[in-house]
């Protein structure tokens, strides 16, 4: 199910002209979606910190690939050269990815659409957890509308053309 998903998702980004901006992992879900987007005739840019180049485990047939220093230099290339997120299922790296995108969101860093895309329920428990963080007031209600949540692959790229700009004035917003 989360294979088709990437995949799926791959394809559909090819097939509207996006370009896939990713972490050029060689692997598992971010491999199948770049995978289904260069078979599509779409173009993947993957971005990878020398420490993982240095193991191999970078994409070997990307369109691009850019090497970086360090991870936290590869988190800005890829929120800089992208119009927008789609969160697939993932472990610690992908939730940890996603929270900070969030947060800069939050701070008025990042204004892009972002959408978890949330096959199979896989991120119900977090999306509960940020749902009762605002409610015990650790952050602001208007601050869930930060990011989409999509059931399908087609439902997250439709989001992404139909997700407003975030206005940056909510910065003032981000203190509690």
């Amino acid at each position: 199910m989360y294979f088709e998903a990437a995949r799926e998702l791959g394809r559909l980004l090819a097939l509207r002209g996006i370009r896939l901006v990713n972490g050029a992992g060689n692997l598992g879900l971010m491999r199948a979606c770049a995978d289904a987007c260069l078979e599509a005739g779409g173009q993947v840019t993957g971005v990878i910190p020398h420490f993982m180049v240095e193991q191999g485990w970078q994409h070997p047939g990307l369109t691009e690939l850019i090497e970086t220093d360090d991870m936290h230099s590869r988190k800005q290339t890829m929120a800089r050269l992208s119009d927008g997120v789609i969160a697939l299922p993932g472990g610690c790296g992908t939730m940890e990815e996603l929270l900070e995108i969030i947060t800069w969101k939050q701070l008025g860093l990042y204004l892009n659409p972002i959408v978890v895309l949330n096959t199979g329920d896989y991120y119900r428990p977090l999306l509960d957890m940020l749902a009762r963080a605002a409610g015990e007031q650790f952050m602001r209600p208007v601050h869930l509308g930060i990011w989409t949540v999509a059931s399908t692959p087609a439902e997250a790229v439709g989001q992404l053309f139909s997700t407003p700009v975030w206005d940056a004035k909510v910065r003032k917003f981000a203190a509690i």
